[in-house]
């Protein structure tokens, strides 16, 4: 199940494959990148320490890229790296219970976006003669959804004379329009998350018709359609994040839609595989 096993120079499908796992080895160097900017968030959101139960809301980031790395590395296994031979009942299973785990927790981490939007949401107007009183309290400036900072001589006199929003239940202010931004980045986090869980349902069903041996015309060009318009999405929310977010929202971003193109010239050139084995079968019969 190689990629472009046609290529006329062996070396050129060696620097396929280095740039295909150079660009899987740049996702889980951006786990660690999330992990640190949940982290430093969690001080300013979770002060007095983060609740079992909003584990999700405060780590949806790293949990959601951690799952989604397990995910794609078990698609790669069983679309690229393991022969087809290979691919028993037991051995399938087993790929699936492993993706069933990642898929847990890919929903797990829906939810926790689900939860940061709603805690975003939850802002109420502030107002105060003068900003610069709150210097040296525990108060703090959101700049940007997960980026926070400590009020200062310079920012608080950035805050006089604009509207301000608090989040309920914290000690985090910022002006109306950083807010507006930040909800509107919530959105698109909760839209990315629910369109990624409806890009795999589809994998899912790719994975199996292919498995199973049964590579069904109509459905896959309709699957391709779907898709087509859910990476349309991802790539929409990819360009907001350029725009309003920050540098590693949008980098993530585009690294995953290349990581997944991958997994569809994988499941493309193992159908075309299944495909013409069918056709030696049949004029061998």
């Amino acid at each position: 199940m190689s990629l472009f096993i046609n290529f006329p120079k062996p070396s050129l499908y060696f620097l396929f494959q280095v740039f295909k796992y150079a660009i899987y080895s740049l996702l889980v160097v951006n786990l660690y990148f999330f992990f640190q900017e949940n982290t430093a968030a969690i001080a300013h959101t979770f002060s007095g320490g983060v609740p079992i139960f909003q584990l999700g809301e405060a780590y949806s980031d790293s949990i959601d890229t951690l799952s989604w790395v397990l995910l794609l590395l078990l698609f790669e296994l069983e679309t690229y790296i393991v022969s087809d031979k290979y691919l028993t009942n037991r051995v399938k299973l087993a790929l699936f219970s492993l993706r069933t785990l990642s898929y847990i927790f890919i929903f797990y981490s829906l939810y926790g976006y689900i939860s940061r939007y709603i805690a975003v949401m939850a802002a109420s107007p502030f107002s105060i003669a003068d900003a610069c009183e709150l210097v040296n309290t525990s108060f703090t400036q959101i700049i940007s959804l997960n980026e926070y900072q400590p009020l200062s001589a310079a920012s608080c006199n950035e805050l006089n004379g604009v509207d301000m929003m608090r989040l309920n239940g914290t000690e985090i202010i910022g002006s109306v329009e950083s807010y507006n931004i930040i909800e509107n980045l919530a959105v698109v986090d909760v839209i990315n998350a629910l369109t990624w869980v409806l890009i795999v349902v589809v994998l899912e069903i790719d994975v199996y018709l292919q498995t199973s041996k049964r590579v069904m015309g109509p459905f896959l060009a309709l699957s391709s359609w779907i898709k087509a318009g859910l990476y349309g999405t991802l790539l929409a929310c990819a360009i907001y994040w350029w725009i309003d977010g920050d540098f590693l929202d949008f980098w993530d971003a585009f690294l995953w839609l290349i990581a997944f193109v991958f997994i569809e010239l994988n499941i493309f050139e193992w159908q075309e595989e299944i495909q013409k084995k069918s056709r030696h079968s049949n004029q061998a019969a």
